[in-house]
């Protein structure tokens, strides 16, 4: 049976009295890990919703932008389409589907741990393979990679400015039914950049190195097998200062310290090192931009049009749709979306030149 909120609090509380504080990265880890064991939770009755969910048009544009990339380069066959964190399948449904209408059947592959998420997936594209790590993806044909909402979900860890220099910032039990985050006893100086050494006491830093493994990964593969990674996911473009762990439950901020395992735990995304990996790898780098201006450019605009003609009766809910896509008060600016690719592979659609 997945474990319950009470024993991940129990669990992590049983640890940090045996061997002492953990770091953040690690306390997000165990959390989340427990999180998306529990329960689907994706949508209204779950704790949030993405943009798959939100409408197919999302699906349908990252369908195009994949197939036109296919179609330019000459269509390669065989090739895979991969995606990494797939919530219930619903983008690759929607993109699937949309790929097929060019002749773009690419073998699908799924990189997820959720069992419960799984099903769902499953249920969704029926001929989807799935791995528990990237290393297992195919190696032996181009790569048509998918990452939303995937980032932001990886482990952070955070270094804290002290008196005594950057400290890295550890978690306790507070026993108040929650936790808390302090500095710990390890030096982190030198894994701070220079620019920030300076910073007033309290300033926090974050790096993600799971993402930075996950992104070195593919990048080293897409540099061989050739073929494109697609990222979308809120985050920022250049290197910064800042605590961007956050919790969300029943569609609401929480605390990220209180409750593990029954919250979702997630923090911004570095696109500036997720950039930097790719191009040690020699790959191409498009973007970022904000998603708004990504899927304008791909047509989202004329596909709702099409979709409110075919369905008057639903013209209020697709234009809504459209709009939570898009505007930037939405999730529009906040959205971000980046394309790394192979050297000798055309320059995707959807970036402004």
């Amino acid at each position: 049976m997945p474990p319950d909120t009470h024993t991940t609090s129990q669990r992590l509380t049983h640890r940090i009295d045996a061997s002492g504080p953990i770091s953040v990265a690690e306390y997000m880890r165990v959390a989340n890990t427990a999180y998306y064991s529990r329960a689907d939770p994706l949508g209204a009755d779950g704790d949030f919703i993405t943009a798959p969910e939100i409408s197919q048009m999302f699906g349908e544009m990252v369908g195009i932008w994949l197939s036109d990339i296919w179609l330019r380069r000459g269509r390669p066959s065989p090739c895979y389409y991969v995606e990494l964190g797939p919530g219930r399948g619903t983008l690759a449904a929607d993109a699937l589907r949309t790929m097929k209408r060019f002749g773009f059947e690419p073998e699908v592959h799924f990189v997820e741990n959720s069992r419960v998420l799984r099903e769902k997936q499953l249920a969704a594209v029926p001929l989807a393979m799935f791995h528990d790590h990237v290393e297992t993806v195919p190696t032996d044909a181009p790569l048509f990679i998918v990452a939303n909402e995937f980032f932001d979900a990886l482990p952070i860890a955070q270094m804290i400015a002290t008196n005594v220099g950057w400290r890295e910032r550890v978690v306790v039990p507070d026993h108040s039914a929650r936790f808390a985050a302090m500095p710990g006893p390890r030096s982190t100086d030198a894994l701070v950049p220079k620019q920030f050494r300076m910073a007033s006491v309290g300033s926090i830093y974050e790096t993600c190195p799971d993402a930075t493994l996950v992104m070195d990964k593919l990048s080293t593969r897409l540099s061989g097998q050739g073929g494109v990674m697609l990222t979308i996911d809120y985050g920022y473009l250049e290197p910064a200062l800042g605590s961007t762990l956050q919790a969300v439950q029943n569609h609401k901020y929480a605390d990220p310290f209180s409750d593990p395992g029954h919250c979702d735990l997630t923090a911004h995304v570095n696109f500036h090192a997720l950039s930097l990996c790719a191009q040690r790898s020699g790959l191409n780098v498009a973007g970022p931009c904000n998603q708004g201006a990504w899927l304008s450019g791909l047509g989202i605009d004329q596909r709702a049009m099409t979709l409110a003609q075919a369905n008057p009766d639903r013209a209020t809910e697709i234009s809504a749709a459209r709009n939570r896509l898009v505007a930037r008060e939405s999730m529009g600016a906040l959205f971000k979306v980046m394309a790394t690719y192979a050297k000798s592979w055309p320059e995707p659609e959807g970036f402004a030149r």
